[in-house]
Formats: C-alpha cells, sequence, structure tokens
C-alpha cells in the first residue's frame, strides 16, 4: 500500500488532494448556512451515495488495516458532510415543499408514493444500521483496541529480538515499531469513530420525526394544505421526508458496512472475495450435505420444486468442482515427495509406496523441525519476562546485543543469535544458559533486589538474602535498594539483575565459544578473508581441509586467544600446513604467530607480564612421556599420580596469583605448553598456559616463582 501511494505522488489527483479536502470543509459549513439551489444539491445527493459505495468496495480489497489508516477520518468527514446535507434538504422541504429530483424519486418512486411503505422502509434501514452493523462493529473495534495494545509489548521484544539477532536492520525495526504504533492509533481510532455511525443513525431518526412534524405544521398552519387526502400536508411533506431520510441513511449504512469490514477483517490474508470464496470451498463436504438438503426440499409436498432443485444442482456441481481441485492437488503434492514420479490410483483412492508419498502424521519427516538445536539459548522464569520485555523497561536485548559486540571486538566470535524464551517448569526467578541445547548455567534472579559482593568477603554485616554469584562462584547477598547506597558505601559492589544475568552470559560465551565455530561459521570467515585477501585464502584451502581449520579456531577460542586477526593465523596455518597436519602442532605456531596479542591482553596495567614457571626438571619429564608426531598428534605417558600432582603445584600457583590481584599465568617450554594445557584445563580454566615463543619481544617478565 506504501508503495502505491508513493507511485500516485506526482498524480495531480493527490498532489492537490490537500486543497480538495480544504474546499470540502468549508462546502459543508456553508451549506449549514446558505441555502443550496437543488441542481446542486442533487449532484451532492449523488455524490454522498457514490463516496459510500466506493468506501465500502475499497474495504474489500485492503490487506491489513493500516492499508486505510484515515478510514476514522473519513468517517468523521461522511458523517458531517451527511448531515450538512440533511440541513439543506431539510430547509429546502421546509420552505418550498420540493427537495430536488433525487430527494422527490426516492420519496415516490422508492417506495411507490406510499409514505407509510416509506415510513416502514427507513425504520428498518434505521434498525439495521443502529441495532446490527454499528453495535458489532462497536464491539469489535473496542476488543481489537484492547488486545492490540494488550499485544504491544510482545511484538515489540519480537522486533528487538530480530534486532538483536541480525535478522533485520536499525531502519526495518523502526518500520516495524511504527507499524505496530499506528495499528494500535488506528484501532482506538475506530473505536471512537464507530460512535460517529452510531449517533449518526440516532441524529437521522430524529431529524425525520422533525421534519414530518415541522413539514404539516407548516403545510397546514402556513399554507392552508388540507392534512390528509392526495394533495394533503401530510401526504406531501412525510414522501419528501422519508426520501430524504433513505437518501441519508443509505450512504450511512454503506460506511456502517464498510467500517465492520475493516474491524473483523483481522486474519485476512487477500482481497475479501478472495478471503470468503477461499473459505467457504475449502471442503467439500458443507457443499455436498447443503446441496442434499435442497435436494430434500425440493421434493417435500407444498414447497416450490424448481427452487430448491436449481440451488441444489449449482451446489452439487460446485461441491463435485472443489472436490476435483483437491484431488489434483494432493496428487501433486505425492509426485513432489516421490521425486516427480506419477502417483498410481486403484478403487479411486491413492496408494504410495513405503518408500513414497506424503509423510504420514507422526512419521519422522513431521517431526524433523524439532530437531533443531540453537546455538545459544537462555530460558527465564516467568518472574524474569520484564527484564527482557522493552514494553516493561527492560534492556536485556539491548545488553546481549552489546555482548554481542564485545564478543567480536575482544575475541574474534561472531556470536550467533541469542534465543530468549520462558519456561514455566523453572522457578519464577530463575534461568538456565544452553550451549546446543545442553544446559552451560543456571542461576536465580531477585527482581527490584541488588546482587552485593565484597571483596574480603565480609558481607556479614549487609541486611540480604544471602547467595553465590554465578558467574564465578563467589558468596553474595541480594539486599533491597533502600541499602544501596549503604552497600556501596561499605566497598560492597552492587550490580542490578541484568548486570548479574549479562555477566554469566558474557562468562559462558568466553568458555564456551570455541563449540559455536561451526563449520559454516569458519566457511563464513574463509569468505570474509577471501573479499580482501583472496590470495591467503585460496592458498588456506588449497592446504588445509575447513575441518582442520575449524579445530585451530576452536583450540584459541578455548583459551580465550582474540582471532579477529584472521589473515595472520591463514598465512601461518598455510605456511606450516605444507610440512604437518597436526592440529596441536598448528595451533602452538598460531599462537607464536600471535603472540604480540596474547602478551598485550595477559599484562598488567604496567605493562608487567607476572607468571609461574614450570620447573625445567619437570619439563624435560613431560616432554620424554610424550609419544606420537606431527601430523598424528601426541600421547601423554605420565601416571595419574603425577598429573594429581602437576594439578594440585598449579592449583596452589593460581591461587597465589589471584590472591595478589593478579591474572593466574603459567609460563612453559613451547615444546610442552599444549600438553600441560591439555592437564589443567578440565580443573583449572581460569588459568592462561603461555610458551616462552609466546612472549612478545620487549615484554617485562616478572617471575614470580616455579612449579615443580
Amino acid at each position: 500500500m506504501a508503495d502505491s501511494v508513493a507511485s500516485l505522488e506526482g498524480n495531480f489527483v493527490t498532489r492537490y488532494a490537500d486543497v480538495g479536502l480544504a474546499v470540502l470543509l468549508v462546502l459543508v459549513i456553508v451549506m449549514m448556512i446558505i441555502p443550496i439551489p437543488t441542481f446542486f444539491l442533487d449532484i451532492l445527493l449523488a455524490a454522498n451515495i457514490a463516496f459510500g459505495v466506493v468506501v465500502m468496495l475499497a474495504t474489500f480489497y485492503v490487506t491489513s488495516a493500516l492499508d486505510i489508516a484515515a478510514f476514522p477520518t473519513i468517517i468523521l468527514i461522511a458523517t458531517l458532510f451527511r448531515l450538512s446535507l440533511n440541513i439543506s434538504t431539510t430547509r429546502q422541504i421546509l420552505l418550498n415543499g420540493y427537495g430536488g429530483d433525487v430527494i422527490q424519486a426516492f420519496g415516490y418512486f422508492v417506495v411507490g408514493g406510499n409514505y407509510v411503505v416509506g415510513a416502514v422502509i427507513f425504520l428498518i434501514l434505521i434498525v439495521i444500521q443502529f441495532m446490527v452493523i454499528t453495535r458489532g462493529s462497536e464491539r469489535v473495534a473496542e476488543v481489537a483496541a484492547r488486545f492490540t495494545l494488550d499485544a504491544m509489548p510482545g511484538k515489540q521484544m519480537a522486533i528487538d529480538a530480530d534486532l538483536n539477532a541480525g535478522m533485520i536492520d536499525e531502519s526495518e525495526a523502526k518500520k516495524r515499531r511504527s507499524d505496530i504504533q499506528r495499528e494500535a492509533d488506528f484501532y482506538g481510532a475506530m473505536d471512537g469513530a464507530s460512535k460517529f455511525v452510531k449517533g449518526d443513525a440516532v441524529a437521522g431518526l430524529i431529524i425525520t420525526l422533525i421534519n414530518i412534524a415541522g413539514g404539516i405544521a407548516i403545510g397546514v398552519f402556513q399554507k392552508e394544505m388540507p392534512l390528509a387526502g392526495s394533495s394533503g400536508a401530510l401526504q406531501r411533506y412525510s414522501l419528501l421526508t422519508i426520501g430524504d431520510g433513505l437518501v441519508s441513511q443509505i450512504p450511512a449504512l454503506l460506511f456502517s458496512t464498510a467500517s465492520g469490514i475493516i474491524v473483523t477483517r483481522s486474519a485476512g490474508e487477500g482481497n475479501l472475495g478472495v478471503d470468503m470464496v477461499a473459505s467457504l470451498t475449502s471442503n467439500h463436504r458443507p457443499l455436498y450435505i447443503g446441496s442434499g438438503l435442497l435436494l430434500a426440499f425440493a421434493m417435500v409436498p407444498g414447497l416450490p420444486t424448481v427452487p430448491f432443485a436449481t440451488l441444489g444442482v449449482i451446489l452439487a456441481v460446485l461441491a463435485r468442482s472443489v472436490y476435483r481441485m483437491g484431488e489434483t492437488q494432493i496428487a501433486e503434492l505425492e509426485r513432489k515427495a516421490q521425486g516427480g514420479a506419477p502417483s498410481h490410483t486403484a478403487n479411486g483412492s491413492t496408494v504410495t509406496g513405503a518408500h513414497g508419498g506424503a509423510a504420514a502424521p507422526g512419521s519422522p519427516e513431521n517431526v524433523l523441525p524439532l530437531l533443531t538445536v540453537d546455538p545459544m539459548e537462555v530460558e527465564i522464569g516467568y518472574a524474569l519476562i520484564s527484564m527482557v520485555d522493552p514494553g516493561q523497561g527492560g534492556d536485556m536485548l539491548d545488553r546481549i546485543g552489546t555482548i554481542r559486540r564485545q564478543m567480536a571486538m575482544d575475541l574474534g566470535l561472531v556470536v550467533p543469535p541469542i534465543r530468549i524464551r520462558d519456561n514455566i517448569q523453572l522457578k519464577p526467578t530463575e534461568y538456565v544458559i544452553r550451549v546446543k541445547g545442553a544446559e552451560v548455567g543456571r542461576g536465580e534472579l531477585l527482581p527490584d533486589h541488588y546482587l552485593s559482593m565484597s571483596v574480603d568477603q565480609s558481607d556479614d554485616t549487609l541486611v540480604g538474602i544471602p547467595t553465590t554469584e554465578p558467574s564465578f562462584g563467589l558468596p553474595a547477598v541480594w539486599i533491597s535498594p533502600e541499602v544501596r547506597d549503604q552497600a556501596e558505601a561499605m566497598g560492597y559492589t552492587v550490580v542490578d539483575c541484568p548486570s548479574v544475568l549479562a555477566t554469566h552470559l558474557s562468562e559462558v560465551i568466553k568458555r564456551y565459544g570455541s563449540d559455536l565455530l561451526t563449520r559454516q561459521e569458519i566457511q563464513k570467515l574463509v569468505d570474509l578473508v577471501n573479499e580482501n585477501n583472496p590470495a591467503v585464502a585460496g592458498e588456506l584451502t588449497s592446504i588445509l581441509s575447513l575441518g582442520d581449520v575449524q579445530k585451530v579456531l576452536q583450540n584459541l577460542a578455548k583459551e580465550q586467544v582474540p582471532i579477529r586477526d584472521l589473515v595472520t593465523i591463514f598465512e601461518t596455518l598455510a605456511d606450516f600446513g605444507r610440512f604437518a597436519k597436526g592440529v596441536d602442532y598448528l595451533t602452538e605456531r598460531v599462537r607464536e604467530a600471535l603472540s604480540r596479542v596474547i602478551t598485550i591482553r595477559l599484562q598488567d596495567s604496567a605493562g608487567v607480564l607476572s607468571v609461574f614457571a614450570m620447573s625445567p626438571r619437570l619439563e624435560q619429564r613431560i616432554k620424554e612421556s610424550l609419544t606420537g608426531d606431527l601430523n598424528q598428534g601426541w600421547q601423554l605417558g605420565l601416571s595419574p599420580a603425577d598429573i594429581q600432582q602437576i594439578i594440585k603445584s598449579a592449583a596452589a600457583a593460581a591461587e597465589q596469583m589471584a590472591m595478589a590481584g593478579l591474572t593466574p599465568i603459567l609460563l612453559a617450554h613451547p615444546d610442552v605448553r599444549f600438553v600441560v594445557r591439555k592437564i589443567l584445563e578440565g580443573s583449572l580454566p581460569q588459568l592462561y598456559v603461555i610458551s616462552y615463543n609466546e612472549i612478545a619481544p620487549g615484554a617485562q617478565l616478572k617471575s614470580l616463582g616455579t612449579v615443580e
């Protein structure tokens, strides 16, 4: 609809539409004050009827309420125009006893010159419009306005989710938000516009009664006409007034019908005719049953045979046509399901092989969509929905968008869309984080509370609900907003619920980011490099498979090594991939190529890299226990007791560094670094293991001790 409106911008009619509307409103005011010649009045009455027909037919072809967003204003202007015509025609009838050819025709020809028949028809029109169409339209508009307003938060949340997921851009999101707001405004305006139509019906009845009484009084007392008879005041003024009422109420009935069509077409997708025919002919059985019933009526003695029999035959023919159309569609679906093979029939029933045909209910084909697993999702209890719903002030979707951008900037990870859904099986204040369907994190949030944490863990002096911080497992306490200032003054770190969830989500992404690097994502990264460095991407893909590149990048992501410098990574893989295909070997060479990035990431604000070093004797023992080669990888031959001792010593070193406020770093020989990391990654995921070759030239190194 917007495109069609835009295409009419240069049209003469739309170019001066504002001038025409202004002239119409001025004309409405003029007709209420200045007498209008009957010739011009006939044109306006005919235009009023034509306008009502055009508006009603226009509602047949709209597919959404916003396609005719100006409809409430159209009703208001049409109502004012119709009432001004009532005033003008009343003036002509009472002054001259004549209201023009249009009114004359409706008064004498349409109702056969009988004012009793005319009065009955007029009252029937009033009842139809006021009691049936207008009242129903008013109720539907009221309910639609209420439901549209209630659904706005959910629609806004869906738009924000699509925006954060990258499915739409900012301009499309603004357009959708605007459409939602306009739709709510439209139904609210329609609720009020229905009152105009209702008031117009009441006004039409009152005006008609007043005109009849006034016409009789003028005819009898001023013009000395007889009351009754063919030339009496009752006959003349009643017919003219009823003709005037019919001329006014027919357009009013058209506008009432148009209003009802607009507010009741909540689920239509095409024009009204297509929707109605498709709804009534979607199944052949009701048509067959109706045909049989009509044919049965045709055989009942006393009832006319021809009308019922004719309609029964027509319905039977229509039912047969619908049935054949359905059979054709089924056969086409079966041919597609069988790879284009023709279907065979026996005894009028479709017969398909065991490996062809449409899938039966409950077959694997019908449950395949259920096998799709989201890369990342967050399930929340119903008490946490307000954190996600923008309509209730929740900004969690914006925070997730920030997290995704931050991960791309810091680690080079392209985090896929994160789905948030409510789960009634969870506690109201609980949430669960899943990666590829598996639970990797769980926590509990108290809305309208703050989580406070103390560095010295002396939180027993703060009044609140004891808990554990979900990201790092630190002791914490939930406090009310009134205690927040006191907690901050006491040196506590105070965060709100969305920040707690955002932090937990960030840590989960850092820890399990390697699981998000699927081969499809790796292909996107290769394509990204290929745009500006086709030589690098081409050389890499000719040497290593996509799976080898994926495993190397996953190894880097597990240890939170940024992979933004894809050109350097791919060049290194292409250089060393010619000699060896071992993933561990290639990972170590890439880490050495990224030494500057690794050093900058781990050194403190003063530029110092504080580490614990592996003892040479321990490194030599680990190296002697290795078996394997560069292509197949290496196997560790240490005993479980030795491995436990290494973990215990490394844990003590990591704890000592953490207590001193330093990043836990273990320095090892390049030949054993990857093995040491594999030993420690399960028990000490927060401990960084680097080799001598990964320290950038010029970096300040400070050794705090040795791991024996």
